[in-house]
């Protein structure tokens, strides 16, 4: 036996809502009150009757005492757009607006329905509130890659087959290769095409498995969502993720360091940060986000630096918060910089040291400088931490001393256990001993 629902009926396995309007007011209203109830149930469509009854009352209610106001007023043939459809209006169209909200129902999906652009757009907007810049770029590029290729595709359609070819459409792709122009909005295979006809190489197996464990990674976020009974992708992650041989970037030697210093012009605010990266071990964003109140004096052990998250950037992790001497080099340069005063409490301490400086400018910067000289190829920004860890270990600095400087999670013993848990670490004198044993290869001229 049929279900049966008063005003509703059952058309093509959709339940549609239609109640004719009393006659008198059929000229102001229409013939009728009709709407898609956008389900299959007849318990939900039971309950969305009953919503759009009392919504039919409402309109009946407001359409009556418009009509009398337009008696009162001498109108003898008002007219008015009807709720079910919008005529043209013409000059002598006279239109009642009620003030009655049709309700609205969403089609009921089952799980794996929603697409792959759908989920992503709600996986990036997540991702965007918990990730840094750098790192929610990168996601969104692999989400890019897999929306371009499957995002019309149903998540309960993806198949292991696909996963194949989307790992054989990254292993194909060329480092380079969002640079080109003609590959600027093009989808993933032809970016692997254009890879082979631009380039001769591609990426490495690092990259191409942090590109594979992000778009995982967004499958594994839709079964936690409930989209999904499991991650169809999942016995393919190790055939994407095996382990190659890493490949570090090169430690600055003193002859590198030499031509940097002399090359950089002394004004610009990245030969600051380069001093930052050699006698103070700093990373790049953390440069980049020092503040003058950032800057301490601890009376005859002289000034340091207190890295730690402000305003200006947050810090890779807890062990990089730290406190770490400033190089007589250094001193003299924020000195030469920046008059005394600079450092006084009158002075805002939120100001940036390098207010035009940003992460992006100084990896361009010294990207443009190793095109410049041959002779720095393989080495990047990060080179000058190195190069200050480098000299920390040929000075005889033992290794959990630099850890500290660096901020690096403790190296100390083999367990952990002693100094870990019981050192409160090392002291100001210790560390103001090793900084000043650091010596650049050539005068810097910060000192004069």
């Amino acid at each position: 036996m049929s279900t049966r629902i008063t005003y509703a009926s059952l058309q093509h396995n959709t339940w549609v809502y239609r109640r004719t309007y009393p006659r008198h007011l059929q000229p102001l209203l229409g013939s009728s009150l009709k709407q898609s109830l956008k389900t299959t149930d007849a318990r939900v469509a039971k309950a969305r009757v009953e919503e759009l009854n009392a919504t039919f009352a409402k309109v009946v209610s407001e359409a009556e005492a418009s009509l009398t106001d337009e008696k009162k007023n001498g109108v003898l043939h008002p007219q008015t757009t009807s709720s079910t459809s919008t005529p043209a209006t013409t000059p002598d169209t006279h239109t009642v607006q009620l003030k009655v909200t049709r309700p609205r129902y969403a089609r009921v999906l089952l799980r794996g329905d929603k697409t792959v652009a759908e989920m992503a757009k709600a996986y990036l907007e997540e991702q965007c509130q918990r990730l840094r810049p750098g790192s929610y770029k990168s996601v969104r590029f692999a989400m890019e890659l897999l929306t371009s290729h499957l995002g019309t595709t149903s998540l309960n359609a993806l198949t292991l087959a696909q996963g194949r070819e989307v790992l054989s459409l990254i292993s194909r792709l060329s480092p380079n290769i969002r640079k080109y122009r003609v590959a600027w909005g093009q989808p993933l295979t032809q970016l692997a095409r254009l890879s082979g006809e631009l380039e001769s190489q591609t990426l490495t197996a690092k990259t191409q498995g942090r590109i594979w464990e992000q778009m995982t990674g967004f499958l594994t976020w839709a079964v936690q969502q409930g989209e999904l009974s499991a991650n169809p992708w999942e016995r393919l992650t190790l055939l994407a993720t095996e382990r190659s041989e890493t490949k570090p970037h090169a430690v600055l030697t003193d002859e590198q360091v030499g031509l940097l210093l002399q090359t950089v012009s002394r004004q610009s605010q990245v030969y600051g940060a380069l001093l930052f990266g050699l006698l103070a071990g700093l990373r790049s964003g953390e440069i980049c986000g020092l503040t003058w109140g950032d800057i301490r004096s601890k009376g005859n052990l002289g000034r340091f630096v207190c890295v730690r998250p402000n305003q200006h950037r947050p810090l890779k992790s807890k062990a990089a918060e730290r406190e770490v001497p400033l190089h007589p080099t250094l001193e003299a340069y924020l000195d030469r910089r920046s008059p005394a005063s600079s450092l006084s409490t009158t002075d805002t301490p939120e100001d940036r040291l390098f207010p035009r400086l940003t992460v992006d400018r100084v990896v361009k910067a010294y990207a443009k400088l190793r095109t410049q000289h041959p002779t720095l190829q393989g080495t990047v920004f990060h080179s000058t931490r190195k190069w200050f860890v480098t000299q920390c270990e040929r000075t005889g600095t033992p290794e959990h001393f630099t850890a500290t400087l660096v901020g690096h999670a403790s190296a100390r013993s083999a367990n952990r256990l002693t100094y870990g848990l019981y050192s409160g670490g090392i002291s100001d004198e210790q560390k103001r001993r090793i900084i000043d044993g650091v010596r650049l290869p050539v005068p810097t001229g910060a000192e004069e």
